[in-house]
């Protein structure tokens, strides 16, 4: 019989659930927008095109906070870089409010462009901090870190449907989220420890076979972020989480317009079908620790990838609308554990492992972001649903090559807990 996990100290308890909290505040803030788009844009008073020149704004933001974050953990440690973010998440939504009320687009592209910063800066440090979580406390912590971000979007997306329903402005209803991050995000800095990142690093370069600069002991410059992708096994893991994080992607941007362009239903069956596949990401994560503890990573996202992709292939397929919509919960199942498992087997180890959790975030976060969009443009050619098979592609392959994730000889593996880890 094998033990039970050691207890939580009090900081560590408070750690994780200051992650859980500030990762459904983003949850709650990215999908507050979202719902809001519309109303955004009818009070800009501009066209589709041009609403799409200013929502450029959020991916260029996003970029930048993902590609930067890595290298600034490894400097500074997680909890200054979420410390950044929080405030760059926060006076993103205030500055989007404002340029809203005030009906100025730029104001809005300003400000998704700081929402976006803020939201990468914040979550590639969350990731780091979250496999930092699972080496102290020998259980699962980032999947449900992940399902707290799913549920936000649930709880954000039912905000801000309620708030269009009855006619509450806009800009009051972001300036408020605004406050409810803000708040939560000074409760979470208080609550995670200095410099976890930055920590690893030093602890390496005290045996003394550290460069000058720190890189040769998987220092905090650019050159350790490339570095680290010379391990084939992390090659085979980042290949991994692009598949599985495209595949989240593909549906939170073109899920709604797949199901009324390419089953013909009505807008509202298409929000409410997004509106499914949130639940079942949320569901995914939040009840697949045990899995992982019994089966582990490899045989998990590869059951994972199987079933997400059938899921997309009934989606695309199946001439029933009505098995389409439902099929979207085993889309939503099998995407949700690919991001935060395979993070997790990123950071296995003490040896530069913030360094490759930043490098795999990174990845996912590309994929995540970059990836979907350009199905626009082959569905101008074969139309949306045909566009989806490059989804299916993906998931095959990803299915292939989860070997990569079984546990490394003597890495730390979460033990079987004698009930549901709690979550605060």
């Amino acid at each position: 019989m094998k033990n039970s996990p050691p207890a939580m100290d009090p900081a560590t308890r408070r750690w994780r659930a200051a992650l859980f909290l500030f990762m459904l505040a983003t949850g709650v803030s990215m999908a507050s927008w979202v719902a809001r788009t519309p109303a955004v844009r009818d009070a800009l008073e501009v066209s589709t095109g041009a609403m799409g020149l200013v929502l450029f704004g959020l991916s260029i933001g996003s970029m930048a906070g993902v590609l930067a974050s890595g290298g600034l953990v490894r400097r500074h440690g997680g909890r200054l870089v979420i410390t950044v973010g929080a405030g760059l998440l926060v006076a993103g939504l205030l500055v989007i409010a404002g340029g809203a009320a005030l009906e100025v687009s730029g104001g809005v592209f300003g400000g998704l462009a700081l929402f976006g910063a803020g939201m990468g800066l914040a979550e590639v440090a969350f990731n780091i901090e979250g496999a930092a979580v699972e080496r102290a406390v020998g259980r699962p912590v980032l999947p449900v870190l992940h399902g707290c971000f799913s549920l936000g979007t649930v709880v954000g997306a039912l905000l801000g449907m309620g708030s269009t329903a009855v006619g509450f402005p806009v800009g009051w209803h972001l300036a408020a989220v605004a406050l409810a991050v803000a708040a939560a995000g000074v409760w979470t800095v208080r609550a995670v420890p200095a410099g976890t990142g930055r920590e690893e690093r030093d602890a390496e370069g005290a045996g003394g076979a550290e460069s000058r600069d720190g890189e040769r002991a998987g220092g905090g410059g650019w050159r350790a972020q490339v570095a680290v992708w010379r391990d084939r096994r992390l090659v085979l893991i980042g290949l991994i989480v692009l598949a599985m994080a495209f595949a989240e992607g593909s549906a939170n941007d073109w899920l709604p317009l797949l199901m009324v362009d390419g089953h013909g239903t009505g807008a509202t069956a298409g929000s409410l079908t997004f509106m499914l596949f949130a639940v079942a990401m949320t569901t995914g994560r939040f009840t697949g620790g045990p899995l992982l503890v019994r089966y582990g990573p490899a045989a998990v996202v590869r059951v994972s990838a199987v079933v997400a992709a059938a899921g997309v292939a009934l989606v695309v397929f199946s001439s029933s609308a009505l098995l389409a919509g439902a099929a979207v919960v085993l889309w939503g199942l099998g995407a949700s554990l690919g991001f935060p498992v395979t993070i997790s087997a990123a950071g296995e180890g003490v040896r530069d492992a913030s360094a490759r959790v930043a490098a795999v975030s990174t990845a996912g976060y590309a994929a995540f972001l970059v990836g979907p969009p350009s199905l626009g443009f082959l569905a101008d050619h074969v139309g949306l649903r045909n566009a989806m098979v490059v989804v299916l592609v993906l998931l095959g392959g990803a299915a292939l090559i989860t070997g990569a994730l079984r546990r490394r000889p003597g890495a730390p593996a979460a033990e079987v807990p004698s009930s549901q880890p709690d979550l605060v």
